[in-house]
């Protein structure tokens, strides 16, 4: 598995001191966790974004779901799904058919600077978990620098990574479709829930994470796939 970036720390000062004040420089302010902390101690926070396209350059943030995942427990109670406002003579376009979320549903949600800094909060002291994690920590950043002018740094654990062990530990191919989310959940018998919204697929991706992890046997978020 690929080791933990030991110098993360480094960075995460550096961009603390060029940061200017706002929601980049509070999440900076707080350290990641140890790679050495125990998973059984580990905070996490499963996220999913809905976006219009795959390309953070071009695309833009219609939704962000998130559940801390504390240790081996999954928190409800902090989960949250927030709808990001479109601009003026912004769309959804043909991303609808995918996420379900039209130009109505959008025009009723929050600005995205409210929606980043409040995912920002939630992300402080915790690891981001994702599938794909790529995705969520570019659009994240890419936006965050559009908005607040700086760049958080994430530490992050993807589900795909860890699939990839448990399929191919030995560098083998895996099959096409093999690492999705459902597959690799179906895996594991866990249960089907609607594809394609921020909340759910976030739930979806902490509680492949849990069993994942236990199948693997890691311990330590040093043995556990980082980005």
């Amino acid at each position: 598995m690929a080791l933990f970036r030991g110098s993360h720390e480094r960075r995460r000062r550096h961009g603390l001191d060029r940061a200017p004040e706002g929601p980049v420089r509070d999440f900076l302010a707080v350290p990641a966790p140890s790679p050495r902390t125990p998973l059984g101690d580990l905070p996490l926070l499963a996220i999913d974004l809905e976006t219009t396209g795959l390309d953070a350059e071009s695309d833009r943030i219609l939704s962000i779901g998130f559940v801390p995942v504390d240790g081996r427990e999954i928190r409800l109670g902090g989960a949250r799904e927030i709808v990001v406002r479109a601009g003026s003579g912004e769309g959804v376009g043909d991303s609808a058919t995918v996420h379900g979320l039209t130009d109505d549903v959008v025009a009723a949600g929050v600005p995205l600077t409210d929606a980043l800094a409040a995912t920002l909060r939630a992300l402080e002291g915790r690891v981001l978990l994702a599938h794909h994690a790529a995705i969520e920590t570019g659009f994240l950043a890419r936006a965050c620098e559009r908005a607040f002018g700086a760049r958080p740094l994430f530490v992050a654990v993807d589900t795909v990574l860890l699939g990839r062990e448990l399929l191919a530990p030995g560098d083998e191919d895996v099959p096409p479709g093999r690492l999705r989310l459902d597959a690799l959940r179906s895996q594991f018998g866990l249960p089907r829930y609607r594809a394609h919204n921020a909340l759910s697929d976030a739930l979806a991706c902490g509680e492949l994470y849990l069993a994942l992890t236990q199948e693997l046997g890691a311990t330590r978020l040093q043995q556990v796939s980082v980005r």
